[in-house]
């Protein structure tokens, strides 16, 4: 067997375990590979090519971490906007309770409402930070 095909066939193993795992860095690992291949297709030495193939993977998977760093992942669905149209709404609370609940009507509906940690109680309009199941989690407006 070639290096060549040797090389194929390891990227293409990395690539199915990706498939298999959903790991991106399996991909960027498959990406190494296929320039290790490439480097054997151009006649680079055995030592050439696993460094350039180290390289290639090392580079992509360095990249990629530094991107996740710089971007970071999304709210909880409970708190995203994109995911919870109910989240950025405003609703009108009358009256708190001792404990920081309330009842509200919102949506042709009563509501149970929580006041968001830190918050303090006043009545009025309030804006929703997060729904947690049929509660909605408020803070002043």
């Amino acid at each position: 067997m070639t290096p060549i095909t040797l090389w194929w066939i390891l990227a293409g193993a990395a690539v199915v375990a990706e498939l298999l795992t959903g790991t991106l860095y399996l991909l960027l690992l498959a990406a190494g590979l296929a320039t290790g291949a490439l480097a054997a297709l151009m006649g680079m030495s055995t030592t050439g090519q696993l460094l350039l193939a180290s390289a290639v993977a090392g580079a992509l998977m360095g990249a990629w971490h530094l991107w996740r760093r710089q971007h970071p992942k999304d709210r909880p669905a409970s708190q995203n906007p994109d995911v919870n149209l109910d989240v950025g709404q405003t609703v009108q609370v009358e009256h708190w309770q001792a404990d920081g609940s309330a009842t509200t009507h919102y949506r042709g509906a009563q509501w149970a409402v929580q006041l968001q940690a830190g918050q303090s109680a006043r009545p009025g309009p309030q804006r929703i930070v997060e729904v947690l199941g049929s509660r909605l989690i408020v803070a002043p407006v």
